[in-house]
């Protein structure tokens, strides 16, 4: 597989505040890797800094072969580097139909029609709902929409951030199916969780972000085994 996303050296923080201290992080083709790490630790400022919305201090973000090193978030975009964002940010006052629609705003315009039809036939409740506000649905069924506006871009890697947060247990396995099925379909998918057990069986390779630097990296497989990380992380 060859590098799709790579990040060098990477420090950027708020104000005088360093957040993040030099990390290095690589995602293949087609490759599932986990971000693990406790809440305040760094990772969705290191998403928010990869995508464009945050300052790089330091450090260099690569995709494709191509620097996006301090590019406008629409560059990022336009690239086919997408995030769904922890917390959905979904448009409450606006239909299931057009949010997906607005997906499609900046990458994916022309084949809209058709990668609507497609987030249907995946997400079948949407389907039910798709004149519905979706400020009205539950949590599960808002974090299908943002992860269908998300495809709706066509990206060539997607960020997924915390995507289980705060749903049932009937739907985190929901989620973790849909994430197996895009990662069948060759989708390279950056799985950012604290949901440690599941996203290691899912994923292909990991990092374990703690204070703003990487503590720990390796297959899903070595860092399952790593005693350390289960006693921390899975209290085994």
């Amino acid at each position: 597989m060859s590098a799709l996303l790579e990040i060098a050296g990477l420090h950027t923080g708020y104000g005088r505040t360093e957040v993040l201290r030099g990390i290095d992080l690589q995602v293949d083709t087609g490759e599932t890797v986990v971000l693990l790490g406790s809440n305040g630790v760094g990772k969705s400022t290191l998403n928010n800094t990869v995508c464009g919305i945050n300052p790089v201090w330091r450090g260099s973000v690569r995709f494709d072969g191509h620097d996006l090193t301090g590019r406008h978030y629409r560059d990022v975009v336009k690239a086919g580097l997408i995030q769904v964002p922890e917390g959905r940010k979904i448009f409450p006052n606006l239909s299931v139909r057009q949010n997906l629609e607005l997906g499609s705003f900046t990458r994916g315009k022309p084949n809209r029609a058709r990668n609507l039809a497609r987030m249907l036939d995946i997400f079948p409740r949407l389907n039910e709902r798709i004149d519905q506000l979706a400020g009205t649905m539950s949590g599960g069924e808002q974090q299908m929409l943002a992860i269908g506006r998300g495809l709706m871009a066509e990206p060539r890697l997607l960020i997924l951030d915390e995507p289980s947060l705060g749903l049932s247990p009937l739907m985190v396995e929901e989620m973790f199916a849909l994430i197996r099925r895009l990662q069948h379909d060759g989708l390279a998918i950056l799985l950012v969780e604290q949901n440690v057990g599941q996203s290691l069986e899912t994923g292909h390779r990991g990092y374990v972000l703690e204070n703003g630097a990487i503590r720990y990296s390796g297959t899903c497989a070595e860092l399952m085994a790593t005693d350390a990380l289960r006693r921390t992380y899975l209290g085994m």
